[in-house]
């Protein structure tokens, strides 16, 4: 379903407690092949999930891509092509548009505000008037979730929870080592401010983000399919041609399509089977597609793990792991001896000189 905020009477992805309350809209997918531009599918994905009808012009929208490497690679990071495309289409019709991301990293940060420029969003803001914005460095509001007997404090932008009409996540679909699968939920754990933070609320990853996603104004996603990731995700793998874009209402039911188009059993990944718990869900046959999916569907996605990412894993699914492996005293220590056998990502020390200090 939509989004659901229940600080926001119109408009909503959940509730207080266990469930998501309140009427819904049907879920909706499009999905569409992609030519040399995304101009037109985009507008054709929007109109079907009836983005039009229900986010009025003059609104103002947060479009949410992924950008988790300091410079475009294919699979790993939403284009420039299909954010440019998303940004022309709804300032083209009015709509107060911000792009908007946080530094990433997790232990070796990096500044998203580089990435900005090093793709052309900078200029792209400028030429359209959309405003770009690095929200690590705006006003963060805590969120209190309580997991068992521990209460979390998640610091989320207030931009995003009370400043803008509607949401658009741009994710890829790729896999990934710590939770099988990176899409439309996914892609709003970079909503959490600082790298830090994130690393520290790994092992309640999926309450967390239930928590960010349900408070969403009117979330929708574009998932860009020009490339996927397979084997070994969310930085690394093999990319894929895939060639389509997926559009929806509804960030849950764009994730289960973009499963059965990768060959993902949804009944693998942890934070499915947590939304389906607290009642974000339909019966797959109650979502209205545009057209089939299985014309659409290539090679199957495999997560195929090196020992050198078990570390990772394990302080993944572990809050004394996570403390030990990323804020104890042995933390640098312990990175060291990984990157012994691992190769490093990208250039981690070049680019935590860009930083900006706190």
């Amino acid at each position: 379903m939509s989004g659901t905020n229940p600080a926001r009477s119109e408009v909503g992805t959940g509730s207080e407690g266990k469930g998501v309350a309140g009427s819904r809209p049907t879920p909706r997918v499009f999905l569409e092949r992609l030519g040399e531009t995304y101009d037109a599918t985009v507008l054709a994905g929007l109109e079907w999930a009836g983005f039009f009808e229900t986010v009025k012009p003059g609104s103002t929208v947060f479009l949410k891509p992924n950008l988790t490497f300091p410079t475009y690679h294919p699979g790993v990071m939403t284009s420039f092509e299909c954010l440019t495309a998303v940004t022309e289409l709804l300032v083209a019709r009015g709509y107060q548009v911000i792009i908007g991301e946080a530094d990433s990293g997790g232990y070796n940060r990096f500044s998203i505000d580089e990435v900005f420029r090093k793709i052309g969003i900078q200029e792209l803001a400028e030429r359209t008037g959309a405003r770009m914005v690095n929200i690590s460095f705006t006003e963060p509001e805590i969120i209190r979730i309580k997991k068992g007997f521990r209460r979390l404090s998640v610091p989320l932008p207030k931009l995003i929870l009370h400043e803008i009409d509607a949401f658009i996540t741009l994710p890829v679909p790729k896999i990934h080592m710590n939770t099988l699968i990176s899409m439309s939920i996914k892609n709003q754990w970079g909503c959490i401010q600082e790298p830090s933070e994130r690393l520290k609320l790994h092992p309640y990853f999926a309450e967390v983000i239930f928590e960010v996603c349900r408070r969403l104004p009117k979330a929708f996603s574009i998932i860009d399919g020009r490339y996927g990731l397979n084997g070994s995700g969310p930085m690394r793998g093999n990319p894929v041609r895939l060639d389509w874009l997926l559009v929806s209402n509804d960030l849950v039911a764009a994730d289960r399509a973009c499963c059965r188009l990768m060959q993902v059993e949804e009944e693998r990944v942890g934070h499915l089977r947590y939304f389906r718990s607290q009642a974000w869900w339909s019966e797959y046959d109650a979502i209205e597609f545009n057209q089939p999916l299985e014309p659409f569907v290539k090679e199957k996605f495999y997560l195929r793990r090196a020992w050198t990412d078990l570390p990772g894993l394990a302080c993944f699914n572990s809050a004394f792991l996570a403390w030990l492996g990323y804020r104890s005293p042995l933390a640098s220590l312990l990175h060291w001896l990984l990157y012994l056998f691992r190769e490093p990502f990208y250039d981690y020390e070049g680019e935590k000189k860009r930083v900006r200090d706190k």
